[in-house]
């Protein structure tokens, strides 16, 4: 199994092949690669490999770009630290689509995927785009962080840290498991597009919370249910009455 890694992290890219070449005793890494141009130069004058593992932001621009100046067909499993490039990397060559940092077994996945699409001797040309798009279709599709900003730089919150997701005065706000408060940038209604709809649920128009944070169900006035988190907050959690059909049966799935 020839591959090639286009990634410019250096770090991501020594990790990356120590895990590949750690699980894979057929994998011979040919080489890496840090930019679009030099891609570009790698394609033209080199054999196709059998895969490739392709970071999309690179030093020189997205590695999307590569695609338009040279063709080749063999299958990417894309890496990235983002999730909203996923749609157009499966409108290419992909296999996968991967986030970092990468889990072993979102690795193991991914070319586990490849190796059984992937039979040059019976199959002499996939179509990678349409099956990538195929099997993106049928993949969860929900955020796994958000991007905060704070002051004049970033961070993210892992949607596994969330413990209450509420609006105020038109303002989205996470808290974390450590009661640390962070603005999202989207609206509440926007939000909940994005996140699992069996992990979370939107009680009441200012308040979405997660299932692994309830604590205990009141019965409340008005036929409602008032709702104790494993951590205190400063607001009152009111199931209201038109959710609370839904909400005694998202429980008990």
């Amino acid at each position: 199994m020839k591959i090639l890694i286009i990634e410019d992290e250096h770090y991501a890219a020594k990790r990356l092949s120590a895990m590949v070449k750690e699980s894979y005793a057929d994998a011979e890494i040919l080489e890496v690669i840090d930019s679009v141009e030099e891609s570009i130069l790698w394609f033209k004058n080199n054999e196709e490999p059998d895969l490739v593992f392709m970071d999309i932001q690179l030093a020189d621009g997205l590695s999307f770009t590569i695609f338009d100046v040279v063709h080749f067909t063999c299958p990417v499993i894309f890496v990235t630290a983002f999730d909203e490039y996923a749609i157009d990397a499966f409108k290419l060559n992909s296999v996968d689509y991967l986030l970092k940092p990468i889990e072993k077994d979102k690795l193991d996945s991914a070319v586990s995927k490849f190796k059984k699409l992937h039979h040059k001797s019976s199959i002499p040309q996939i179509d990678w785009s349409a099956l990538g798009l195929s099997l993106y279709a049928n993949k969860e599709k929900y955020k796994k962080r958000f991007l905060i900003k704070t002051g004049k730089s970033y961070q993210y919150i892992d949607v596994s840290d969330i413990a209450l997701l509420y609006s105020e005065e038109g303002v989205s706000f996470a808290i974390n498991k450590e009661n640390k408060r962070f603005i999202i940038d989207a609206t509440l209604d926007k939000i909940e597009e994005t996140i699992d709809p069996s992990v979370f649920f939107r009680i009441n128009r200012r308040h979405v919370i997660p299932i692994s944070q309830i604590e205990k169900i009141h019965p409340y006035l008005n036929s409602r249910l008032k709702l104790e988190l494993k951590q205190s907050v400063s607001q009152d959690l009111v199931v209201s009455r038109e959710k609370v059909k839904d909400f005694k049966k998202w429980i008990d799935e």
